[in-house]
């Protein structure tokens, strides 16, 4: 069975993970949304509710399960047999950042591959870190966020 886990603090989710997650699914046999705690941000949201969105997102999809985490998304992967990490690449800079990020992780498990995945040209602009600023000052969200989590934001 093909295992991949998609990590990240989803703080909260987008239309641009969303976008990841529909394309990423056809590749594998399970898909586990990993919600980590981030050591360089403060949450806006605890991460039950994070997880509570997100599964309210994927109900009707039985191939994908969310799951909270801490600790190293490596170590994670392996706890879960996930021989697969997917990572959604926006810009340049996000390509670095991850790709550094992958090589640790290859060199502490060589089994586990990290799949990039470029985000729809569309998405990306859109973050978590400026959706929870224009929550911050009461704008408008509903064209970044899926629907479903709208009634938790």
């Amino acid at each position: 069975m093909k295992i991949a886990l998609f990590p990240g603090s989803f703080d909260p989710v987008t239309i641009a993970h969303v976008d990841i997650m529909q394309r990423s699914i056809s590749l594998f046999d399970k898909v586990i949304i990993g919600v980590g705690a981030n050591s360089n941000k403060q949450p806006m949201l605890p991460v039950e509710t994070r997880v509570k969105i997100l599964e309210n997102v994927f109900e009707n999809d039985p191939k994908i399960e969310v799951m909270p985490y801490e600790g190293l998304t490596i170590d994670f992967c392996k706890r879960l047999g996930a021989l697969y990490m997917i990572r959604g690449i926006r810009t340049v800079s996000d390509f670095e950042y991850e790709k550094a990020i992958a090589q640790m992780n290859h060199e502490l498990e060589p089994d586990i591959e990290s799949i990039f995945i470029l985000s729809n040209p569309g998405y990306s602009s859109i973050s978590s870190t400026i959706v929870r600023d224009i929550l911050r000052h009461k704008g408008d969200i509903s064209k970044f966020v899926p629907k479903e989590a709208m009634k938790y934001l």
